[in-house]
């Protein structure tokens, strides 16, 4: 047994600030388990919504929140022959990240990309799962094509922008503040749009990128933002375009134009990287195969803004909440000290 600081949500609370501190001890890996000192753990919005108990996933309270994170092997269990203690890894977990340990199968760890550092490890797995799927299966985008990416500035949308550009695509990146647009534009976008309207809606956009492309609009379209902002892109998408619908940030499910459908030929696309694997579990072990070799060979790098040690996880997520993160921001442990934005 193991004692160790644990951030865990004991009953279902609209506040995100209600979760607790505890003092915990955590047994000894089981077999074919590994137990793991966390370094480093992602904030992503299925956190926030498990404390809410609004997620598809309902963990057994207490619970930690934390569902991707980085550290180093510190025990082994029976029947392990893949891991050593001392290695760094970077792990998949539903929940329990926010943890100075964790026990898991060693078959949920893969090592820490040499490039990348304990807070780059913990948040490149999600976002650019979704965006390499989405982008290069279901979109199937193309070198030299227009690629326009709304919701930009967070975590998915920016790893949207990487992968569309190292997939050659010409990528127009549209966000709801200038300074975080400045970041993605500093991160390759080809150009950026601030789609927040005087009066605080989203929109605005359609006749720049028409300008930009200087076609009928858009190639490919990733979209994790769904209401206005997919009504006014289905005017400017280029005949034969692709919408990849990635979820709606905006809170309305969006309703489609089928005369536009028609007119322009368009294809609306669903995109959930997760789901493919569950049902198609060897094609989800080609996507990991194919994003675990671009994390490795320093393809991708994903960007950290800010670092909070494990008694401000509380701040961690409300800084999400609030949507003042740019990329991602991570939880650290263990002495591991974020330095400065990456």
């Amino acid at each position: 047994m193991t004692r160790i600081k644990s951030y865990r949500c004991h009953e279902i609370s609209e506040d995100i600030g209600s979760i607790q501190l505890d003092e915990i001890e955590i047994a000894d890996p089981g077999p074919e388990e590994i137990q793991v000192r966390v370094k480093a753990c992602a904030v992503n919005f299925p956190d926030l919504l498990m404390i809410q108990d609004k997620y598809q996933f309902h963990p057994p309270r207490p619970f930690a929140p934390g569902g991707e994170g980085s550290g180093v092997v510190a025990k082994i269990g029976a029947d392990v022959t893949d891991w050593r203690e001392g290695d760094a890894v970077v792990f998949g977990s539903r929940y329990g990240g926010f943890s100075e340990a964790i026990n898991m199968s060693s078959q949920a760890a893969r090592p820490l990309p040499q490039h990348m550092d304990f807070a780059q490890g913990a948040s490149y797995s999600t976002a650019y799962s979704t965006a390499w799927v989405a982008l290069s299966h279901r979109g199937q985008v193309k070198e030299g094509e227009w690629l326009l990416v709304h919701g930009a500035t967070g975590g998915v949308g920016l790893a949207a922008v990487d992968i569309g550009k190292l997939l050659g695509a010409n990528v127009i990146a549209t966000g709801g503040r200038d300074d975080k647009l400045a970041v993605v534009k500093s991160r390759g976008a080809d150009e950026v749009i601030n789609y927040t309207m005087p009066d605080g809606s989203l929109g605005g956009f359609r006749e720049r990128v028409k300008e930009i492309t200087g076609t009928g609009g858009a190639d490919v379209v990733f979209d994790p933002v769904g209401g206005d902002v997919f009504d006014e892109t289905m005017r400017c998408v280029n005949f034969g375009g692709r919408i990849l619908t990635i979820g709606f940030t905006s809170g309305r499910w969006p309703e489609a134009q089928v005369n536009l459908v028609l007119i322009k030929m368009l294809s609306i696309i669903g995109v959930r990287a997760g789901e493919i694997g569950r049902r198609n579990p060897e094609l989800g072990a080609k996507f990991r195969q194919e994003l675990n070799e671009l994390a490795q060979s320093g393809r991708i790098t994903p960007y950290v803004c800010k670092g909070f040690p494990l008694e401000r996880a509380v701040d961690a997520m409300r800084m999400l909440e609030h949507r003042d993160v740019v990329g991602k921001c991570v939880v650290t442990m263990n002495d591991y000290e974020f330095s400065q934005a990456s």
